[in-house]
């Protein structure tokens, strides 16, 4: 009978209930073995929920703070489920919640919540293997505004966060300043021109905010410096002809015009908090003209327009370092920006690129000829290796036949215009 741990009267009562041959109703027997209050107890009754020795709620970790409350009496989980988007997609797939197709099995049957914030989406430049040349004017220009924008909350000028680097086509405007970051050390939030449209209104405003507070995240997480680097600007922004503006256009502008004026105020739809203050990050970016974007967010407050038009010596230099390993000398570099003069600098990559495609269709000879080409690239045994590819020897007559025929290409697209053929009853 100990273990009811009851008291000695109790204990009397219970064992009369067991020997004695009268009846009693289970509710005298509650009733007897129930504890009177006048009695002493010895431990606490686990169904009394007033009492004031009840033990305090046991914490997960002196240092956590999942449990803290805020002034309104609301942990951090209920916080962060406010401020974000709380989608499944998007901060967890539970089973049973969302289709199992979507849930997926790689992380077991529930997704933890910070899944979506744990992708890569800097930048780093492992790929870029190999000495470059970096113009120094380019560099003096991109560096002085990353520097700029560091050092703003010291500097009593206005600084613009935007650099616009603009120029003709294929003159390395993103090559160089990438290849600046290398050397810096900067890891920086890339964006193209085809994510700033978007079939959901709304959506890549949002997008441009979420990626600059991940650049700032990078500042105050990892120590580095970071920055927003948006490519082909006008591509996407810009109106060329009759083309009209979408929403996502207009609110595309509008946001980066907000970052430019309010720099550590960034929202990404959460609600507002006074502590809520973002690392301010320069933004970069690219394109070829603009004159096609709206004007205000091209003015001088906002943004800092820099030209790029590689002269005749940046452009020998970054050649004859593109051509420095196979053994084309400086001279013979300097002979080949003669002969194809006003060209710009991807024309001498594809000049160079064009040399390989003699030795390309050889190397398929040799691996079978094009009826076993995807066999050999893509089903091949584990073990099996693919033959060696050996690189062509560069010299300048190939170099040269290569740009000649570039350049046929070039004039044949211009001469040609099936555009107008194909439409001809489209007044020019």
């Amino acid at each position: 009978m100990a273990l009811f741990n009851t008291p000695s009267s109790s204990l009397l009562q219970t064992q009369n209930f067991f020997t004695s041959p009268k009846k009693i109703s289970p509710f005298l027997i509650t009733v007897s073995c129930s504890k009177s209050p006048s009695q002493p107890t010895s431990s606490p009754s686990p169904v009394d929920d007033n009492s004031e020795n009840e033990e305090p709620k046991r914490r997960l970790s002196q240092q956590s703070s999942w449990e803290a409350k805020d002034s309104e009496g609301k942990d951090y989980l209920y916080r962060l489920g406010k401020e974000a988007d709380n989608m499944n997609i998007a901060v967890g797939a539970r089973a049973g919640v969302v289709d199992s197709l979507f849930a997926g099995n790689f992380l077991g049957k529930d997704s933890d919540i910070v899944f979506d914030y744990r992708q890569k989406v800097t930048r780093s430049f492992e790929y870029l293997q190999g000495d470059y040349y970096i113009a120094p004017l380019f560099l003096d220009k991109v560096v002085c505004h990353i520097v700029k924008n560091y050092l703003a909350h010291r500097l009593n000028v206005k600084v613009p966060l935007i650099l616009g680097i603009w120029g003709g086509k294929g003159q390395g405007k993103s090559f160089q300043t990438e290849l600046i970051f290398q050397t810096l050390g900067v890891e920086p939030v890339i964006m193209s021109a085809g994510e700033l449209e978007s079939e959901r209104a709304g959506e890549p405003g949002r997008l441009i905010r979420e990626r600059y507070r991940t650049a700032s995240q990078v500042v105050q997480n990892q120590g580095k410096m970071s920055c927003l680097m948006i490519n082909d600007l006008d591509a996407g922004l810009g109106r060329f002809g009759n083309t009209q503006m979408t929403v996502n256009n207009q609110i595309v502008v509008g946001t980066l015009m907000n970052l430019s004026d309010n720099p550590t105020r960034v929202s990404i739809g959460q609600d507002w908090r006074e502590s809520d203050i973002t690392n301010r990050v320069p933004i970069i970016v690219t394109g070829n003209d603009f004159s096609t974007i709206y004007a205000p967010l091209i003015r001088d407050g906002r943004m800092e327009k820099f030209y790029w038009q590689p002269n005749r010596e940046d452009i020998v230099n970054i050649v004859h370092r593109m051509y420095e390993k196979d053994g084309i000398s400086r001279d013979e570099v300097v002979s080949i920006v003669n002969k194809f003069p006003n060209q710009a600098l991807d024309f001498y990559g594809a000049l160079r690129s064009r040399t390989y495609d003699r030795s390309i269709s050889k190397w398929v000879d040799d691996i079978g000829g094009i009826e076993n080409l995807g066999k050999q690239l893509l089903r091949r045994k584990k073990d099996e290796k693919l033959p060696e590819f050996t690189p062509p020897e560069q010299t300048m007559e190939a170099l040269l036949e290569s740009g000649h025929s570039l350049i046929r290409e070039q004039q044949l697209i211009m001469e040609t215009k099936l555009s107008k053929e194909y439409m001809k009853n489209v007044d020019d």
